[in-house]
């Protein structure tokens, strides 16, 4: 193993957002007629974005819009506001969405006082609603681009582009608990569907979803943290715990210009997720419906003029479905003039592409192997030829591929090593690559789509941080677990002058499923907490265990109906690795993690007393009862049908071999995680007479936000972790 110098971390660096290298140009799109580049950027280096445009025929770059006064500070965001951005884990302040019209060539711009419309050049953006009694929510133009829809007050709108009078086209949600147009916390938080309404192709109708939640008793989280009391004091939110009732959902189609809704049949069981929906080119609806346990998905295709549904396809599976957003419509085959469409599935234990023709009936595979595709990234029909991030190569990078819809093997685009992003141009002639590895901060480049060569870098813009902090690249590591399973994972090794080991070890943790942390990514080198870490002497080690993402069925079906078992022992695994190299000193092993990362610090400080000695756990799960139904449910199934699955998953059952020290750290207005789950644990921790260290932020939610919380959790972190192991 080589060793680092000796970089210049402080505590500062750790929370200063965005990281060294990562202030880079956001939300890339090309403009509808293909000459320029838009994208939010702070030019400062801080939080701040506004829209500019890279013109891609000169390579000269303006800024389009800057944010109003006001919308640089998250305390003027409404309520909705802030919950929506910690579905989305946003950070960013001023422009922070933005919405062109392929029609016409305007932007939607929604801001925190309304909504506003970008017209042409030189030109001030347009006031199209502002200072509404209710919060807007979801805009979005019409696929004409002379309509613009929105939810206000749970009930849904449309407004002329153009300007004019907002009319109201849903009804009988408002005051009654209900939401028109809006998609539920379940469908933002675990099934990656943040809309509730979708425009249909010709601009005249749209399909929304009615969500009901009145028979959900309230959660009310108490802002203990503020000075007054009343409005503001409290929220109340209608959250369905695992085994509980969950949202019931409505999907109707209402005219434009509003009155009666065409409610659709989506079966005879009201127990069901709405996954997703989307309007098909001849007109028709189709709908993603999939059932409570998540072990059946059935893609149906609603014909409005006469409201029959018929079944298009269904996917099964004996481990649970990995929702994606890979259904892709397509107008028209070579051998189908009826069209068809790409679909998506784990059928052979790794997602795939496939081709269907019009009425569910597969053609043929489109991809196959031992690796996964990760998303659609763009269809050329002309060319007969679709394009598609996958992990083939390595799991731990992801690259741009093509392949023909006539089949034939795929065809790599992307050559540099790492984590590949991609925005394709409207005629499939280029597209954006967003490029980034341990050793290089992300860096944005035009390609060509027929050979992958470059045509212009569009960023590379050096951060001086970088330099300043001389940050060392972590090293990758393969390794195989008891079971011969191999695993990935990343080193930051302690400078030269603390020694060649072994050293005080520290493991950073997540662990849970749909989610990866070992790739070949800048992320990875600025995971600041742990190079300041490995700065003041420590091992900092990161293991992606069984159950985590992009590994395919097999590798995640471990956890199933047993959460908290084969993770911990791959960690321990890891440790047990370490030290056989002579890095980890086995007798000071600590673990922090937060949310999953928080229960698996707690459950390796738990069942795995012998290998870790210190556990910092940061808005831990600590009883999968606790939390919501549909990521609960999916792995673990319901408490009814698994409690000796939920018992033993708990970290309240394994308190009694607690051996090691445990600081607790969560926010109190956490409404993901709630405080509730460390009040549980630290009543067990009570009743078996251990002891336990707590750090509590009364005005934070899932994700700490405030600069000065986050740097005083990290002292508090870190002199946890030099008085329990140095």
């Amino acid at each position: 193993m080589s060793f680092a110098i000796q970089p210049k971390i402080e505590l500062n660096d750790v929370v200063q957002f965005p990281l060294p290298g990562q202030n880079v140009p956001g939300s890339l799109s090309f403009s509808p007629d293909g000459r320029f580049l838009t994208y939010l950027f702070s030019p400062d280096g801080g939080l701040i974005r506004q829209l500019y445009a890279y013109d891609l025929e000169n390579g000269s770059q303006r800024l389009l819009i800057a944010p109003p006064a006001g919308s640089d500070d998250e305390e003027n965001l409404s309520l909705e506001e802030k919950l929506r951005r910690e579905r989305l884990r946003q950070r960013e302040l001023g422009i922070t969405r933005y919405e062109w019209s392929a029609k016409t060539g305007r932007i939607l711009l929604p801001l925190p006082d309304g909504l506003y419309v970008f017209d042409k050049k030189d030109e001030p953006i347009r006031p199209l609603l502002t200072n509404p009694a209710h919060p807007i929510q979801d805009p979005h133009f019409s696929p004409d681009g002379q309509w613009v829809a929105f939810v206000q007050g749970a009930e849904l709108y449309v407004i002329p582009a153009d300007g004019g009078e907002a009319k109201q086209i849903s009804s009988g949600a408002r005051g009654t608990g209900k939401t028109n147009g809006l998609a539920e916390y379940i469908a933002q938080e675990e099934m990656g569907r943040s809309r509730g309404y979708w425009w249909s192709p010709d601009s005249k109708k749209l399909a929304f979803v009615e969500v009901d939640e009145t028979h959900i008793p309230v959660y009310r989280i108490v802002h203990q943290g503020k000075d007054g009391v009343g409005d503001g004091a409290q929220e109340d939110h209608r959250y369905p715990f695992a085994g509980m009732p969950n949202a019931r959902a409505r999907l109707g189609v209402v005219a434009r210009d509003g009155g009666d809704v065409q409610w659709l049949d989506l079966g005879d069981d009201p127990d069901i997720y709405l996954a997703r929906v989307k309007w098909l080119p001849n007109g028709r609806l189709t709908a993603q419906i999939l059932n409570r346990e998540q072990s059946q998905l059935n893609l149906v295709e609603f014909d409005l003029a006469t409201g029959k549904k018929r079944l298009l396809l269904r996917e099964t599976s004996d481990v649970w479905i990995n929702l994606h957003n890979m259904f892709h419509p397509l107008k028209k085959l070579a051998e189908h003039e009826a069209g068809g469409f790409i679909w998506a599935s784990e059928r052979t234990g790794f997602r795939h592409l496939y081709l269907y023709d019009a009425d569910g009936n597969e053609i043929r595979p489109l991809t196959n192997g031992a690796w996964q595709v990760d998303s659609l990234a763009g269809v050329n029909l002309k060319q007969s030829v679709i394009y598609f991030m996958a992990s083939k190569k390595t799991p731990t990078e992801s690259h741009l591929y093509q392949v023909s819809l006539l089949g034939g093997e795929p065809h790599r685009l992307t050559t540099e090593p790492g984590m590949h992003s991609v925005v394709l141009d409207i005629k499939r002639k280029r597209f954006m690559d967003v490029q980034q590895s341990v050793e290089a901060p992300p860096s944005i480049h035009l390609r060509s789509l027929a050979d992958g060569r470059l045509l212009t870098t569009i960023f590379a813009q050096p951060d001086e941080r970088i330099a300043q902090l001389d940050l060392p690249t972590p090293q990758l590591i393969t390794l195989q677990n008891r079971d011969g399973v191999e695993l990935y994972g990343a080193l930051y090794c302690p400078p030269a002058i603390f020694g060649e080991g072994p050293f005080p070890t520290i493991v950073s943790v997540y662990g849970g499923p749909h989610a990866q942390r070992v790739t070949n990514s800048w992320a990875l080198t600025v995971d600041m907490r742990a190079q300041y870490l490995a700065s003041q002497g420590f091992l900092v080690f990161r293991l992606d265990n069984r159950g985590s993402a992009r590994r395919g069925l097999a590798f995640e079906a471990p956890i199933r109906h047993n959460m908290g078992d084969v993770e911990v022992a791959d960690q321990v695994d890891g440790v047990r690795w370490l030290a056989a190299q002579g890095l980890a000193d086995p007798v000071r092993v600590g673990i922090y993690g937060w949310s999953y990362g928080g229960y698996m610090a707690a459950m390796c400080l738990a069942r795995a007393a012998n290998t870790f000695q210190v556990a910092v756990a940061g808005a831990p799960v600590t009883h999968w009862d606790g939390y919501d139904t549909c990521y609960t449910e999916r792995y673990m199934g319901l408490p009814q049908t698994n409690p000796d699955g939920y018992k033993v998953s708990s970290v309240m059952h394994h308190l009694d071999k607690i051996t090691g020290k445990l600081l607790l750290v969560h926010g109190l207005i956490d409404e993901n995680v709630h405080f509730r789950h460390t009040a549980r644990l630290i009543n067990g921790l009570i009743a078996a007479g251990k002891r336990y260290d707590l750090l509590l932020f009364p005005d934070e939610r899932h994700m700490p936000r405030k600069a000065d919380g986050r740097l005083y959790m990290e002292e508090q972190i870190a002199d946890y972790f030099k008085k329990n192991l140095m």
